[in-house]
C-alpha cells in the first residue's frame, strides 16, 4: 500500500476540490471519474491507503465498485470511505453491506475529511 489516496468521483469540480485540499495537506492523490476507471487504476498501481468513493456515478456506480472490490482479495484490505449526497439512510445501508469503513456526506466538511484521511493514511 502507498500513501496515495484515490478519489472516485464523477463531478470534476468535486473531484478537483478534494484533490486540491488533500494535496495541500501533503497527500499524493490519484483520480477516477467512475468505478470502472478506479478498478482499471487499481489493476496497474499499488493499492492506495484510502479510497474516497462517490456512490452515484455513470458507467460503474460506487455500489457496483464496492461489490467488485468485495470479490477481489487484493483489494479487500483497502480502506474505503463513501462520499455521497445521497441520504444518510441510503449511504449507511450501502456501507453496512460492504467493506466501506466510513461515510462523509456532501457537501464534505474539511475537518471530518482530514480526520478520515489521517486515520487511514
Amino acid at each position: 500500500m502507498t500513501d496515495r489516496i484515490l478519489i472516485v468521483e464523477d463531478e470534476p469540480a468535486v473531484r478537483h476540490s478534494l484533490r486540491d485540499v488533500l494535496e495541500d495537506e501533503g497527500y499524493l492523490v490519484a483520480e477516477a471519474a467512475n468505478g470502472q476507471e478506479a478498478l482499471d487504476y487499481l489493476k496497474s498501481h499499488d493499492a492506495p491507503c484510502l479510497i474516497l468513493l462517490d456512490l452515484m456515478m455513470p458507467v460503474m456506480s460506487g455500489a457496483e465498485f464496492l461489490a467488485a472490490v468485495k470479490h477481489d482479495p487484493a483489494l479487500r484490505e483497502v480502506s474505503i470511505v463513501i462520499v455521497s449526497a445521497a441520504s444518510r439512510e441510503r449511504v449507511e445501508a450501502v456501507k453496512s453491506s460492504s467493506s466501506a469503513v466510513g461515510v462523509l456526506l456532501k457537501p464534505v466538511q474539511l475537518t471530518p475529511l482530514l480526520e478520515a484521511v489521517a486515520e487511514y493514511c
